[in-house]
């Protein structure tokens, strides 16, 4: 409905496309009248012609119009759909994003999307132009006879019942078509992304017989559509009406209810219902895998996300004061965290501490909002997370993770990603302090050398490095770094440790690790235990009175 006269120039161009058509025959069979009776005058003839060549050249000129706007309509409905589909899967939550597979999400957004336009144009347009080539020779037939609307009348009713039992039955093979393809993808996906994997375990040919198994699958359903279509009825219908209308009008100009002229209009516009019949059987299913598609773009753009952006929310600089009061958190149901409370004034440095699974990564995750809490509440600057605005909040809250991701783009701009209006110099910066900018400058274009997908091309250690360059250009208010140099040999890890100690002086920064050297200069250490708070303190503390401190000491160690 944004582009209401593209849908009414088409429907426009289309009626009188038709009538275009069908007085063609007409003209044809006055033609055909004039030349049958004797001492017929060459005037009439030339009304006749130039009664055929105005009808064919408007139909020329409509058929120009219709096509174009239906091609604008469809190439901006895919547009916009792709647009909004777009937006709509950056909003939404991450754990939403974690119950998805990114091969079906990339199936929907591109090929899914794409038959969005082809559902329009050409399915759509020939559906509204077949129906249109049912109508108006219909409408026209009327005229010329009334008697003569029987068999076609007739027709029409068998081939509605017939379109709409084809309808029906090809519906299930056009949702599973759409729905395997998004599978086959995300088989594919999940091959390609996780090789490294497959081939350490010889299991490519386990993967292969994966992915054939579910390409015979959508194959399956193709030769499905095509036994259908290739039992359509109303092909035959319409060879035994055309046969029988042309009897019909016989025997009535046999009776001298018609002339023969009208008898030759007659049989042209009755061929033209032949075209409506085909197009039913091509464009229905093209219509079908539209219609399919649309939903399944429209599952992931309505689906309910966990979190609220809240654009009307809290901005304002953050001062770093971080409470959690009472904090519960599950996961698909599984309690994560439990009952946790405690205070980080701004500025202070927080280590978290714990055995695997015990919610260390969820806590902090809790902060900017990446999830939202099921119970009690955390609160930035005294202000309940779910009050500020997401956007406000996430800007002023960096994450560096043991997981980095990188895009396939030039060093510069991987490290300049948070910052819209970065300079070289505070990218240089940024990179020196993170210790990266001796390894950049050794490559072959420095920071404008493109990497690999996800940063494939560089180690763990100067992945890691990109993205601590990258946190330190934010210049956030809060810090969370979450196991940040697991990759990272001790010499360059001591000379990060003293630009984090830095950086750190004027923001509260949370920090999970098993590097000891960064436990111990925390101000204060949390010491998770099954999603629970065990205790809190310093490190000189908790290493007197906490059993299960010195027992995570003691591994580390």
């Amino acid at each position: 409905m944004r582009y209401p006269h593209l849908p009414l120039l088409m429907l426009l161009a289309a009626v009188v496309n038709n009538f275009g058509y069908s007085y063609i025959q007409v003209f044809i069979g006055k033609a055909l009248d004039v030349i049958t009776k004797p001492g017929w005058a060459v005037a009439a003839l030339i009304g006749a012609a130039a009664g055929v060549l105005i009808s064919a050249t408007v139909q020329a000129v409509t058929a120009i119009v219709r096509n174009f706007s239906v091609e604008f309509l469809a190439q901006r409905i895919e547009r916009d759909a792709r647009q909004e589909l777009y937006i709509s899967l950056l909003g939404k939550s991450e754990s939403f994003h974690g119950r998805q597979h990114v091969g079906d999400i990339m199936a929907r957004s591109t090929n899914d999307v794409r038959m969005l336009n082809q559902m329009f144009s050409p399915g759509i347009s020939l559906i509204i132009d077949s129906a249109l080539a049912l109508l108006v020779p219909l409408f026209v037939i009327g005229t010329v006879n009334y008697r003569l609307l029987l068999v076609p009348c007739i027709f029409t009713v068998l081939l509605v019942l017939a379109v709409i039992d084809f309808s029906r039955r090809m519906r299930p093979v056009s949702i599973g078509q759409r729905t395997t393809f998004g599978q086959m993808n995300s088989e594919l996906e999940e091959a390609v992304s996780g090789i490294e994997v497959v081939k350490a375990h010889a299991r490519e040919k386990h993967e292969w017989v994966k992915f054939a198994k579910k390409a015979k699958e959508y194959r399956d359903l193709f030769i499905r559509q095509g036994r259908m279509q290739g039992g359509y009825i109303p092909t035959l219908v319409f060879s035994v009406a055309w046969a029988a209308g042309v009897f019909h009008a016989l025997l009535l100009w046999r009776r001298g209810l018609l002339s023969i002229g009208q008898v030759v209009t007659f049989i042209g516009l009755m061929g033209t219902l032949r075209y409506t019949t085909y197009m039913s059987l091509f464009t229905f299913s093209l219509v079908q895998l539209g219609v399919a598609s649309a939903e399944r773009v429209l599952a992931l753009i309505t689906a309910e996300s966990d979190l609220d952006e809240n654009p009307g929310g809290v901005a304002r600089p953050v001062r770093g004061e971080v409470l959690f009061d009472r904090v519960g958190f599950a996961y698909n149901g599984n309690p994560v965290i439990s009952g946790v409370s405690f205070r980080a004034e701004p500025g202070e440095t927080i280590a978290i501490v714990g055995h695997t699974g015990s919610g260390k990564t969820t806590l902090t995750r809790l902060i900017n909002r990446i999830f939202d809490v099921d119970g009690g509440t955390v609160r930035v600057d005294g202000v309940d997370v779910r009050e500020w605005s997401l956007e406000s909040l996430r800007s002023q809250v960096s994450t560096i993770e043991q997981d980095v991701f990188l895009f396939s783009k030039t060093i510069f701009e991987n490290i300049a990603f948070g910052v819209a209006d970065a300079t070289r110099a505070n990218v240089e910066r940024a990179a020196q302090e993170a210790q990266a900018h001796e390894f950049i400058s050794a490559l072959p274009n420095g920071y404008e050398t493109v990497i690999g997908e996800r940063g494939v091309t560089l180690s763990g250690g100067q992945r890691q490095r990109l993205a601590i360059a990258r946190a330190f250009l934010t210049d956030p208010r809060i810090l969370i770094l979450d196991d940040s140099t697991s990759a990272i040999d001790s010499a360059t890890e001591d000379e990060i440790q003293k630009a984090m100690r830095r950086i750190s002086e004027h923001r509260t920064t949370f920090i999970i690790t098993h590097r000891l050297s960064q436990i111990r200069w925390a101000d204060r250490i949390l010491v998770l235990k099954r999603g629970t708070i065990a205790d809190q303190g310093t490190h000189a503390e908790l290493l007197e009175r906490s059993r299960d401190y010195r027992r995570i000491f003691s591994r580390y160690d």
